[in-house]
Parts: structure tokens; sequence; C-alpha cells
């Protein structure tokens, strides 16, 4: 597109710097309070076969974007295991649509959130939590009250994780959600399209400086916010 908008940017341009914006803020929003969850179980919890339920959490890290995006199409595509039931019971259609781009990206952040968070809370000394107990607070008070406080650098470290980590997806949502302008095209996508349109070099340098310039300013405002965080709690 020729006509540009505000901000000197095309309409191709703001529709996927739109897009990606959503589905990335939508992924790091659902995926928190589950990894947060998870997260503190798996710091806190022994049980048997945790190795191999860490192992399965974090299958999506090591394995390749399209072979995530091909197992969500097998179950969640229109003749999956979940996509026919979902369809032929509630009309609702999954794959290569907005939803898709986001559930992509959630399944391939979620290990990164988990793993942060886990961290965090190995971090928090304990003692502070069996002292809370034997004063009388209740499991849920002492999570609410000291463990996501103490904790709360590596929590905010994994919602950003999960934001920057979305706006690069690519492998996953391609594969399961398509490359649809306006609806699941995000910013690596529209590069990619550009990078194979012949004369459109210019337009793919734009997406990649929009790119760099969003994740440098995600990871900027995180270092931001643990550094006020920690000389507001460590004077």
């Amino acid at each position: 597109m020729s006509t540009f908008l505000f901000i000197g940017l095309s309409e191709a341009e703001l529709s996927a710097l739109s897009i990606s914006i959503r589905v990335a803020l939508l992924c790091a929003v659902i995926s928190l309070p589950f990894a947060v969850v998870t997260g503190w179980f798996l710091a806190r919890k022994n049980f048997r076969f945790k190795s191999v339920v860490e192992a399965f959490l974090h299958i999506p890290m090591v394995l390749p974007p399209v072979t995530t995006g091909y197992i969500l199409l097998l179950i969640f595509g229109a003749n999956g295991l979940l996509g026919r039931w979902l369809f032929d019971t509630f009309g609702v259609k999954i794959a290569f649509s907005f939803g898709a781009a986001v559930l992509a990206s959630i399944i391939v952040a979620f290990p990164l959130v988990v793993r942060a968070i886990k961290q965090a809370v190995e971090m928090v000394d304990k003692r502070y939590e069996d002292a809370a107990g034997i004063l009388g607070a209740s499991r849920l008070k002492i999570f609410f009250s000291i463990t996501v406080p103490l904790a709360f650098p590596g929590i905010l470290s994994g919602f950003l994780l999960s934001f920057t980590r979305s706006l690069g997806e690519f492998g996953a949502t391609i594969t399961f959600a398509g490359n649809i302008f306006g609806e699941t095209r995000t910013i690596p996508l529209a590069l990619f399209s550009s990078m194979q349109t012949p004369g459109k070099e210019t337009e793919a340098l734009r997406f990649m400086l929009i790119s760099v310039a969003i994740s440098f300013v995600a990871m900027l405002a995180s270092e931001i916010v643990n550094r006020n965080y920690l000389k507001k709690n460590n004077p």
C-alpha cells in the first residue's frame, strides 16, 4: 500500500503492528496466572515423575515451531481431535483465526514464563512462608502477601518474556493460524511476506525495525521496573 496513515506507517504495517501487539498482550495476560501457579507448584512441591512433568512442559522450547503448529493443527484443526467437536457442538472454529495466533503464541511462550517464575519462587526464602504459617496465615494469604511480592521481579520478567516471545513467533503461527492479512498476519509474517515480494525490500526493512524497536522498549521497561522495585525493597 502506498497510502501512508498517521506516524508514517502504511495500512499493512499498522495492521501487522496492531495484530502483533494484541496477540502478544493476550498471550502474556492469559499465560501469566497459569504460569504463576505452575511455577510455584514446581518450585515448592516434590512428587513422583516431577522431571517428566517438567520435561513435558518444556517441550515447546526445543521443538521446531512448525512442529508445534502442526500438532495444534492436528488437535484443533477442522478435522482435529478437538477441532471437529468444538465446531459441531459450539460452532467454534479455532484454526486459521486470530484465536489460533494467540493459542500458538501461548503454547510456545508458556515454558519460558514458567521457567522464569519457578526460578524466582525458588529464590524466595521459604522461612518467611513457614513463619507466616506458624503465625496462622492461610496458604492463600502467604502466597499473595509473601511469595508473589518477593518473586515479583521474576513474575514481571516472565510476563515480558511471554510478550516479546509472542512478538517474534513465526513457525507455529503460520502453520496453525495461517498468514491472513488483517487477522493473523503479525509482524514476523508480514516481514516474511514482504521479503517474498519483489519491490518490497523497504517495507521488509521497516517491519524489521518495528520489531526490534518494540522488543527493545519491552526489555527496557522490564529493566527499569526491576531496578525500581529492587531499590524500593532494598534501600
